[in-house]
């Protein structure tokens, strides 16, 4: 037997963090370098593949061609021209009101209705699409998954990574943490510079993206419900605004600005009539109440609790969010099916269980303990048969919590019932108006003369980039909100 050898730990993931280093190194598609890469260009191809499902199930795809058309084809035009034209790229606009744009590695690229809405000419838009294609093209989502990976061995635990990296566990099995990642300042100027160059070689004057910043600048940053906003994966900065001026100027310096596309008539055509905010017909909350349109039922929502509503999910969180009401749908033919099977895949120690009826609908309660990554959660389930559906409610807290919950959280679902009121029914989502002034005036004279109320002055100065003391040339078209 041959004598073996010890290798003291450290030297150990010294050595192997250096072999992986050799054997995984990968020329970079915009600098030309060798950079750290765990995941080949397949790899990101089939992750974009696993996201791209998820992200449209969970958030829902905006119903409008030529939108749709729009994106795609100035998408598919960069695209062509960027350094890795050879990705399958694929471009949706979602149907959520929050404000942002997003890509997953492979070819994904995502357009919000809510951020179509603060942009104001084609130009803008070529812009934050050329940027989010750089995040595909500099392997940004890779590179930051690559080097969680190895954090990963080198600490020798299986999820002792960052922060900024806690989403990603489980990546393969939910791409949906890939919405969530936040990019350094470099990557972001990277991104910035390329959205530049691919936007200016398709024809766009690039000087347009430094104003969709500008208002960026102007907005405070809020907190968004379900997906992150731009606020949440782009980091704020002041100085954005001219660093893209000095890389527009320079990817300039061989053209005629003048003979750039800005385009703002044919966008402001193009998103007339834009839904504007939440869509009622998906679910909205009026007063404490919150209605469903389409799928005709309405529930209660305890006074001061936020809701988060979603295609898949509506989420009712409590105002110090240390408990959460989930409702959404699930399979299984019976409330007692449907049961049985959250009890086996969610691994929950059932403390007790029974039939019960839901304002005249069959029902299954259940009281469960369940296990988290930070402690045991007590959950109350209402598990609801209505019109050929089974709907559950999950009532969440943590378990030495849970009794100054429970009262609330079984007050959302002992309410759920059905929905009658047509004047609950029948609402019209908010819409963006396109109107012209006909003389010469400041922003705000022009919005107050087409009724608009001093509440809402603000927000619509930022939809249209336009400080409200500005004056406005006589036949400016201005963007305002209406039925």
């Amino acid at each position: 037997m041959k004598k073996s050898i010890w290798i003291k730990p450290a030297l150990w993931v010294s050595f192997l963090s250096v072999l992986i280093w050799i054997v995984s190194c990968a020329v970079n598609p915009v600098t030309g370098k060798r950079e750290f890469m765990l995941l080949s260009d397949a790899d990101e191809v089939q992750l974009g593949q696993q996201s791209d499902p998820q992200v449209i199930a969970t958030y829902g795809l905006y119903d409008d061609a030529k939108i749709s058309q729009f994106i795609t084809a100035k998408g598919k035009q960069m695209a062509a021209i960027s350094h890795r034209p050879q990705l399958d790229y694929q471009f949706r606009v979602l149907d959520t009101p929050v404000i942002n744009a997003f890509a997953v590695p492979g070819g994904f690229v995502y357009f919000t209705r809510g951020i179509l809405a603060y942009l104001n000419n084609e130009a803008e838009v070529a812009g934050v699409l050329g940027h989010e294609i750089g995040h595909i093209t500099a392997r940004h989502s890779a590179k930051q998954y690559s080097r969680s990976q190895l954090a990963m061995l080198g600490l020798g635990v299986g999820v002792a990574i960052s922060e900024d990296f806690g989403r990603f566990a489980g990546l393969a099995q939910s791409g949906l943490g890939l919405l969530f990642l936040r990019f350094g300042r470099d990557a972001e100027r990277e991104s910035d510079e390329l959205g530049v160059e691919y936007s200016t070689k398709i024809g766009y004057d690039a000087r347009e993206m430094a104003n969709f910043f500008e208002t960026l600048d102007r907005m405070t940053p809020g907190e968004e419900g379900g997906l992150p906003g731009w606020f949440s994966t782009h980091p704020a900065s002041s100085e954005r605004v001219g660093n893209v001026l000095q890389l527009a100027a320079t990817a300039q310096q061989n053209l005629n600005p003048a003979q750039l596309k800005v385009n703002r008539d044919s966008y402001l055509d193009m998103i007339e009539g834009l839904v504007y905010g939440d869509d009622p017909k998906s679910g909205y909350v009026e007063g404490n109440m919150f209605y469903h349109p389409d799928l005709r039922f309405q529930f209660p929502i305890p006074a001061e609790w936020k809701a988060i509503n979603t295609p898949s999910q509506v989420q009712v969180i409590s105002s110090d969010q240390k408990a959460v009401v989930m409702l959404s749908l699930v399979s299984g033919t019976t409330p007692a099916d449907a049961a049985a099977k959250f009890q086996t895949d969610a691994g929950a120690q059932v403390i007790r269980s029974g039939d019960a009826d839901v304002n005249g609908f069959p029902a299954r309660t259940m009281i469960s303990d369940v296990q988290g990554q930070q402690g045991v959660l007590r959950v109350v389930s209402y598990f609801i048969a209505y019109e050929s559906n089974v709907y559950v409610f999950h009532g969440i807290s943590a378990q030495a919590s849970f009794a100054d919950y429970q009262a609330s959280l079984e007050s959302v679902m002992k309410g759920f019932k059905k929905l009658t009121d047509s004047s609950k029914i029948n609402v019209e989502p908010d819409r963006i108006r396109v109107k012209k002034i006909t003389r010469s005036m400041t922003l705000r004279d022009a919005l107050l003369s087409f009724g608009t109320p001093d509440s809402k002055l603000e927000e619509l100065s930022l939809i249209n980039g336009v400080n409200l003391t500005e004056t406005l040339p006589a036949g400016t078209r201005v963007k305002t909100i209406g039925k």
